[in-house]
């Protein structure tokens, strides 16, 4: 724990480390079966035609570039503060497992001759849903080589506002995909919304509840986003979603905290998005103002992240993998 009262990415990050460390995202032309035809159409009603992703792909940029393009820019703002750094190469469009083993391999092999030097892991971004035991193996065996993280979506702990939102999964499916993740190998993030329709603050104390049950060892939470192309824009201008303030989030962010596990590692507390993409909510404070008010009102409480966790099991990090 730090003097935020909470477990930052940024200070993990640096300890785990020891240099600074930054993320390249990277689009490797996947889809989700809630857009294919496999499970629905449309996607979930929040993403955009770009899976809230970097769109890299469409743009004709394939992921050998795209990987070059980012360890180059990350090089160049390193150049002033002593060049030492690393690089999380973050696979983040879409549902990165949901294709055929082989093809996994395939995207994998890009990053290989960068393990170490500067990428020092590889994080995946999936659903609880689209996790073969066939890529799983893919994963494992990347993990003798470099650290790997998963990336899977739980959004919210209820099976009724996972299929209004159009996640189609359950929330029994996160806890077992995180668990199988767990068992190679693998560090899981789990990520959560808050303020989606139908759940509440009853929700999100309920997902951070969840999440702490399932051991996950990194944490992304942001407050819900209206996005231009999605389906949620339709049901917002209809008047049928209400969004949350600064300040209300900030509460139920601080309800959510305090249920997480006290070693959990909050990768993100609140999100942003292209102002191009965002038609609301359209708040007038920074990421940095979210953190400290969720510290003021930590402190206010008297409490801290797991002050109310109970019984949960300690998350699972794996420090074996070597680059």
């Amino acid at each position: 724990m730090n003097d935020l009262r909470f477990r930052t990415l940024g200070r993990w990050l640096e300890d785990h480390f020891g240099t600074p460390t930054y993320r390249v995202a990277l689009d490797a032309g996947s889809t989700c079966p809630n857009r294919d035809g496999e499970k629905g159409f449309g996607g979930c009603v929040y993403c955009d035609v770009e899976g809230s992703g970097t769109g890299a792909l469409r743009t004709g940029s394939d992921l050998a570039e795209q990987l070059e393009l980012g360890l180059n820019r990350v090089s160049r703002r390193q150049q002033h503060a002593g060049g030492d750094h690393g690089v999380i190469a973050y696979f983040q469009s879409y549902s990165n497992t949901y294709v055929e083993a082989a093809r996994l391999r395939e995207v994998l092999e890009v990053v290989k001759p960068h393990l170490g030097a500067p990428v020092v892991a590889v994080s995946v971004a999936t659903r609880p849903d689209t996790l073969p035991d066939e890529c799983l193996d893919v994963l494992e065996a990347l993990t003798e080589h470099v650290e790997v993280w998963l990336e899977l979506g739980l959004e919210a702990a209820c099976d009724d506002v996972l299929t209004k939102i159009g996640r189609l999964h359950t929330v029994d499916e996160f806890r077992e995909a995180a668990s199988r993740a767990a068992l190679r190998g693998i560090g899981v993030v789990g990520h959560a919304i808050l303020g989606l329709p139908g759940d509440g603050r009853e929700g999100a104390r309920r997902t951070a509840e969840v999440l702490a049950e399932c051991g996950v060892w990194g944490v992304k939470v942001h407050h819900l986003m209206v996005l231009r192309r999605t389906i949620l824009e339709g049901w917002w201008r209809q008047g049928d979603v209400e969004l949350l303030e600064p300040e209300r989030y900030v509460d139920w962010l601080t309800d959510f905290v305090e249920r997480l596990h006290p070693e959990q590692v909050l990768h993100r507390v609140t999100g942003e998005s292209p102002p191009e993409k965002l038609l609301a909510p359209q708040w007038e404070v920074s990421k940095n103002a979210v953190r400290s008010m969720l510290t003021r009102e930590l402190e206010a409480r008297g409490s801290r992240q797991g002050s109310l966790c109970e019984g949960a099991p300690a998350p699972f990090f794996t420090e074996s993998a070597k680059a």
